[in-house]
């Protein structure tokens, strides 16, 4: 008979002591306190006291030693106040690849294949007759052999032009991406923490453009009211304010970064979770959180039909399912011609690193 087994429910496992373990549960939680390493500390000895995470033979202060001197972790002389280090901000990015692309297979340049075929950079797995202009380097003098010995005999060898076989080449592309993070309130609005997820969404993908892609750019935009640059090792520390939505204004800097890069694939990924609700006039600010502003909405999709003419695809992912911002997102996928994603917050960096190798796949001019 078919039914149903139940067993215990056991939680992630927590550490049971070790610098290298309990070193994972310190940046994950970095990641929650915005950089702040004494908070971070203090939310480990709480969960030392309740879960046990460190053992008799190596306790909490023998953790912050460690910290210390392998220099993840720097004591102010005057406050005794903890930071963080320029290492440890890395290995949270790190962290975070790990987290979200655990999966990605590393390969030897790093660097993205176009749809298109020819006089390329980059050998693939096709092979092709010998067309008039090709490379000598391309010809595959084994399989070129074999085809010879095949058409005319092994006892008196002789090649032709029809025996040689050509390695067919794919294009390298440059991508420059910027990556627009909504830091509004409603970031961590109706308890759930949404920025968190974004934080470390932008963190692995700066990360993997880093390590596997270098010759590409990611640049990292915030908005709230105003819009503004950051840079990637201020992103642990990022935090939500008392914002509303400037969405035009995300957009409008994106495109200016993106202007002044000089790569044919552009694009704009942009995390939000609601409705554009703010403009700024002047040195004054229109805010209106009621419903769809037409105003603000009309500036903001006169933005989006702009990135279309200057060839910017903007993709969004929205952690939100209201069906009215739902119809905003649709109506301003429609008019940049991008595309949209309705995302939950445990599929963000799965959507945005499938849909970023997707794109580095083909160019847009």
């Amino acid at each position: 008979m078919r039914g149903y087994g139940f067993s215990k429910f056991t939680p992630k496992q927590l550490p049971k002591g070790g610098f290298d373990e309990l070193l994972k549960l310190f940046l994950e939680l970095l990641n929650y306190t915005s950089g702040d390493a004494g908070e971070a500390l203090a939310w480990m000895n709480e969960l030392d006291k309740q879960y046990n995470v460190t053992n008799d033979e190596y306790g909490m202060g023998n953790f912050i030693d460690d910290l210390k001197q392998k220099g993840f972790l720097e004591e102010d002389n005057k406050t005794g106040e903890f930071n963080i280090t320029a290492k440890t901000e890395q290995s949270i990015r790190q962290s975070a690849l790990e987290e979200i692309f655990g999966k990605l297979k590393r390969s030897g340049k790093g660097n993205h294949r176009s749809p298109h075929s020819g006089q390329g950079d980059e050998k693939n797995a096709e092979r092709r007759e010998y067309e008039f202009g090709d490379a000598l380097d391309q010809i595959d003098m084994t399989q070129s052999i074999h085809n010879a010995q095949v058409n005319h005999g092994i006892n008196d060898f002789m090649m032709t032009e029809r025996d040689l076989e050509v390695e067919e080449m794919d294009y390298k592309t440059l991508t420059s991406t910027v990556l627009m993070i909504d830091i509004s309130h409603s970031m961590i609005l109706y308890g759930e923490d949404r920025i968190t997820p974004a934080k470390k969404v932008a963190m692995a993908l700066a990360e993997l453009i880093r390590t596997k892609y270098p010759k590409d750019t990611l640049d990292i935009v915030v908005f709230g009211n105003d819009a503004w640059p950051i840079a990637l090792k201020d992103l642990p520390y990022l935090q939500v304010g008392p914002y509303h939505t400037n969405t035009y204004a995300g957009l409008e800097l994106a495109t200016d970064l993106l202007r002044r890069r000089k790569t044919h694939n552009k694009q704009i990924f942009m995390i939000t979770d609601g409705k554009p609700t703010c403009l700024k006039e002047g040195t004054k600010y229109y805010k209106n959180s009621i419903g769809l502003d037409r105003k603000v909405v009309n500036k903001t999709l006169n933005m989006a039909a702009q990135c279309k003419r200057l060839k910017i695809p903007i993709t969004t992912f929205m952690i939100a399912k209201d069906p009215y911002l739902q119809q905003f997102v649709r109506k301003f996928t429609e008019t940049n011609g991008g595309k949209a994603f309705y995302s939950s917050l445990n599929g963000l960096g799965e959507y945005i690193f499938e849909d970023y190798i997707r794109n580095r796949r083909r160019t847009v001019r």
